[in-house]
């Protein structure tokens, strides 16, 4: 038997100090996130006003005209008050990308990761922003926050978006010939013809399939909302469905991003823009900050990945403006 206050026979070493990297918090520049939301307001509102104008004269939302719509800026000067009839059109889109980047943000804050209140994007567009974004600061340390982060944010923008959408349908008018002979098109999605079929609509729209409707401002706001919605869930990159792709399949996800562009590359006949988004992606969005891989996402989770493959399935357009151009080289 050993002696107990004998010193051990074996040599033990001095354990080296360990490095400790403290990461600060990055501080908010509150006052570019209040400029970039003041002046996308004022786009949108800009945008709405000349929407709630063109609908309340029978006029088409979109036309030639109003392909660059923030050029033309005169009217301000005699009739300001002109600008409050942007309100509906404004408030409603805001409000939806609000829902989509604070679901994002939440979460963030929910999991520990650093990030930024959202960008809002103003541009002279026909419905005045580009949309808005939130930037990741810090690491995600797991899958599942991974996921989380990244499916919040269409969840909301989606939720909100349909709820608004079966709000304004009846709000809708016939559209007459002349109308339709100057109006840009819009493709809808599943989800409208879902939201049609569960909408009880006024005698004089009833039997009326949607292209042959003149939408209130607020249901184009929620058409915005949902084509939002299918951009970000678009699988690949660092597009929201690039996280959840990454999330449940880590080593899948730079084929699957080729593989999005690779589709979209034929769509672009369908509409340009898709031409933009492949390019994007294939140059920009192929590689995925890594995040641990064990453990994966559990089933609720998986049973959410169907959900969002559901989402894009409504939201999807595969010719969001079939006739920009002919009614652009009139």
């Amino acid at each position: 038997m050993s002696d107990p206050l004998s010193p051990p026979s074996a040599t033990y070493e001095i354990p080296r100090p360990v490095e400790v990297y403290v990461v600060r918090r990055p501080s908010q520049r509150y006052w570019l996130h209040a400029l970039l939301l003041l002046a996308t307001v004022f786009t949108t509102l800009v945008v709405g006003a000349q929407m709630q104008e063109n609908f309340a004269g029978n006029r088409p939302a979109f036309s030639a005209e109003d392909l660059l719509p923030l050029l033309d800026l005169g009217w301000m000067r005699h009739n300001p008050a002109h600008l409050l009839g942007g309100i509906p059109f404004a408030g409603t889109l805001m409000l939806i990308l609000l829902a989509h980047e604070m679901g994002h943000y939440l979460y963030c804050v929910r999991y520990g990761v650093q990030a930024t209140l959202p960008f809002f994007i103003p541009a002279p567009t026909l419905i005045g922003t580009l949309g808005a974004f939130i930037r990741i600061k810090s690491p995600i340390r797991s899958r599942s926050a991974l996921f989380d982060i990244g499916i919040a944010g269409p969840i909301a923008g989606f939720v909100l978006s349909f709820v608004v959408l079966l709000l304004a349908l009846p709000l809708a008018k016939p559209l007459t010939p002349e109308m339709a002979a100057e109006q840009i098109q819009i493709g809808y999605p599943l989800g409208f013809y879902v939201a049609q079929s569960l909408t009880h609509f006024p005698e004089y729209l009833r039997g009326l399939p949607l292209t042959a409707m003149s939408l209130h401002p607020v249901a184009i706001a929620a058409w915005v909302g949902m084509f939002a919605t299918a951009l970000n869930l678009l699988p690949g990159g660092q597009l929201d469905g690039g996280h959840i792709v990454f999330a449940l399949f880590p080593r899948a996800h730079r084929f699957v991003s080729w593989a999005t562009v690779a589709v979209l590359l034929p769509m672009g006949l369908f509409w340009k823009g898709w031409w933009v988004w492949a390019v994007l992606l294939a140059f920009l969005g192929m590689r995925h900050p890594q995040v641990i891989l064990w453990p994966g996402v559990n089933d609720r989770r998986k049973l959410l990945a169907l959900f969002a493959l559901l989402m894009l399935v409504l939201t999807f357009i595969p010719a969001p403006f079939p006739n920009i151009m002919q009614v652009a080289n009139r």
